[in-house]
């Protein structure tokens, strides 16, 4: 490999990599957008992260803030999405030590059910 392209691979990845990093960026913004308005909720933290592209901290910041709260399915599936490319999901949702990432899933799947039931209740009552 020459010099040439070797600078246009580390170009594609940065590249790359700055896309994925506006794309995770989008999802914690939108997910953000639900607690931004909730008395007793302080974004502080998770501001300053993503003013530094701490993603990962603002991340875990925003499952934290929303892990105790009744939040719409799509605060979960900004979250979801964006622990994705950050590739931050595992496998095992059922380990003693749970990150972040399987938090997030648990409570997405926990809200995609009340969604369903609460879509199937309106066609019962009709």
């Amino acid at each position: 490999m020459n010099a040439s392209s070797s600078y246009d691979a580390v170009t594609v990845d940065r590249e790359a990599l700055q896309a994925s990093w506006n794309r995770t960026r989008g999802h914690l913004d939108a997910a953000r957008a639900h607690l931004q308005d909730l008395p007793n909720i302080d974004l502080s933290a998770t501001l300053e992260f993503l003013e530094h592209n701490e993603l990962g901290l603002a991340f875990d910041c925003l499952v934290d803030l929303g892990d105790d709260l009744d939040l719409p399915l799509t605060f979960w599936q900004h979250l979801d999405r964006a622990a994705r490319e950050m590739r931050l999901c595992s496998d095992a949702l059922h380990t003693p030590h749970l990150t972040a990432a399987d938090i997030c899933r648990r409570h997405l799947a926990a809200a995609s059910e009340r969604a369903v039931r609460e879509h199937l209740s309106r066609f019962a009552v009709a």
